[in-house]
């Protein structure tokens, strides 16, 4: 599958435009579902270095993306006029109705 994660209260806790604390286990599992096939694209408002600093942040601890901010790796937007709809077969966000789910819950519902 391809999943679009967001940053900011999902990843980490909220303290945009600082980058928060590490959600529990929310790291761990998305290089499992990384390591189990699936694509994660990361997908947030953070912009410029903003968004270079969440990337590099996820990078050191152990977490590359198969695309940020767009649904491929080439894939060219031009700033300002594109829109930054995401093909993706599931999003995790923390702004889900309901909220975001235990980061095992989450591990559990994609895996099974």
């Amino acid at each position: 599958m391809t999943i679009a994660v967001d940053f900011d209260g999902t990843i980490v806790h909220h303290r945009y435009p600082a980058i928060g604390k590490p959600i529990p286990f929310a790291l761990e599992t998305l290089k499992q579902l990384s390591e189990d096939g699936h694509g994660i694209i990361l997908w947030t408002v953070r912009e410029g270095k903003l968004l270079e600093d969440a990337v590099e942040y996820c990078r050191q601890n152990g977490l590359e993306f198969y695309a940020v901010n767009s649904n491929y790796p080439e894939e060219a937007l031009v700033a300002k006029t594109a829109p930054r709809k995401i093909t993706a077969d599931l999003f995790i966000d923390d702004r889900n109705l309901g909220g975001i789910p235990d980061w095992g819950i989450i591990y559990r519902m994609v895996h099974d």
